[in-house]
């Protein structure tokens, strides 16, 4: 399948005049197995609701073939030349996006697309991001023990170090306004699991708002996370977020861009 040349060019700032409403973005890294059905569902879901919308599969480097099998659906296939992180996929998403909302969800589908109208209405409402949460005491939240466990304490130590009141910063499932994508994801810059926690840090830094809307979720076999370490590797990288904080750099970032290629459309 042809290919566009690996990214080198800075982002623009695309969407705020764009005819496309809509822009999925999708992190998938060895996701061949899982990103079928959840893709299938999106393209479903979109044809039926939001006509026009367009989704953006990130393949990190993957070795399974997931690229070749997000290129099966009409969607855009961008595709990292070595695996990077989430942070990185989720980054290269948006900033190749050009939706006037940009939303990224988690290839497992642990949260479908159903939740995305209360998102919506956030964001209509006057948010500038509006973060899916598990903690909604009417929701149904289907995960071990051990994942509920681990997940609140990570996001108490969260609140406490970094972001304030929000209490679920990982949820993989997130509405941006374009001009709010743009701000973050141009100075982002962690390529790891922790971005969120930057993102989010930033935005409550620069003022912007931020809404949480509870939703239904459900744990997928598959994950890639590691509760233990990956947990504890996060709450380094909150340390290392504040630092760079502190010492100014995110007002003299410039936007972190990962050596991509992408296929060429198809129909």
């Amino acid at each position: 399948m042809p290919e566009t040349a690996a990214s080198t060019e800075p982002p623009t700032a695309s969407g705020a005049n764009s005819g496309v409403g809509l822009s999925i973005i999708i992190p998938a890294y060895n996701e061949a197995a899982r990103l079928p059905a959840f893709l299938d569902s999106v393209v479903a879901w979109c044809s039926k609701n939001r006509p026009g919308t367009e989704i953006i599969v990130v393949d990190d480097g993957s070795s399974d073939g997931t690229a070749a099998t997000a290129a099966r659906e009409a969607v855009r296939v961008i595709s990292h030349l070595q695996n990077a992180g989430k942070g990185a996929a989720v980054r290269t998403g948006m900033l190749a996006a050009t939706g006037r909302m940009r939303l990224f969800a988690d290839a497992d589908g642990a949260t479908t697309m159903d939740e995305l109208p209360a998102l919506e209405r956030a964001i209509a409402e006057g948010a500038d991001i509006a973060v899916a949460s598990r903690e909604g005491a009417d929701k149904l939240v289907q995960a071990s023990p051990l994942r509920r466990f681990l997940g609140r304490w990570f996001n108490r130590a969260v609140r406490m170090g970094a972001v304030k009141g929000i209490r679920d910063t990982q949820c993989g499932f997130k509405l941006f306004g374009s001009p709010a994508a743009l701000e973050l994801f141009s100075i982002a810059q962690e390529d790891g699991f922790a971005f969120d926690v930057e993102l989010l840090l930033i935005a409550q830094r620069r003022r912007l708002k931020i809404a949480e809307v509870f939703v239904n979720w459900t744990e997928m076999a598959g994950s890639k996370v590691s509760l233990f370490r990956d947990g504890w590797r996060m709450l380094q990288a909150v340390r290392r977020i504040k630092k760079r904080y502190k010492r100014g750099e995110y007002e003299r970032a410039t936007p972190k861009l990962t050596p991509s290629t992408e296929a060429a459309a198809t129909g």
